[in-house]
C-alpha cells in the first residue's frame, strides 16, 4: 500500500486543511453576523411597532395637532381666517343681497 511517510505527509496536509477550513468557517461566520446585525435590529423595531400599534392610532391626530403648533407656530392668523370666514362671507352676501336685491323675472 503506501509507504509510511506518504502517510504521515497526508495525515499533515488534512491536519492543514481542517485548519483552514475551521479558520474559514469562523470567518464566515464573524461576516455574516456583522451583515446580520441591522436586519436584527429592524426586526425587533417592527415587533414594537406592532405592539404599539393600537395606541397609535389613538395617539396620532394629538400628535400631528403639536406637529403642526411646533413647526408653525404662527398660525393664530391663519387659524382666525379660517374660524371666521364663514361668518364673513355669510355677512356680505347679506349685505350685497340688501344692496342690490335678486331680479324677479315676470
Amino acid at each position: 500500500m503506501y509507504p509510511q511517510p506518504q502517510l504521515n505527509r497526508l495525515a499533515a496536509h488534512k491536519i492543514a486543511l481542517r485548519r483552514g477550513i475551521a479558520a474559514r468557517r469562523a470567518q464566515c461566520a464573524e461576516a455574516t453576523a456583522r451583515i446580520a446585525r441591522p436586519f436584527g435590529r429592524l426586526d425587533r423595531m417592527l415587533a414594537l411597532m406592532r405592539r404599539i400599534s393600537p395606541l397609535i392610532k389613538f395617539a396620532a391626530v394629538p400628535l400631528g395637532f403639536l406637529a403642526v403648533r411646533t413647526v408653525y407656530p404662527r398660525r393664530k392668523i391663519l387659524g382666525s381666517l379660517v374660524r371666521w370666514s364663514p361668518l364673513v362671507f355669510g355677512a356680505m352676501r347679506g349685505i350685497s343681497s340688501m344692496i342690490n336685491p335678486p331680479r324677479r323675472s315676470p
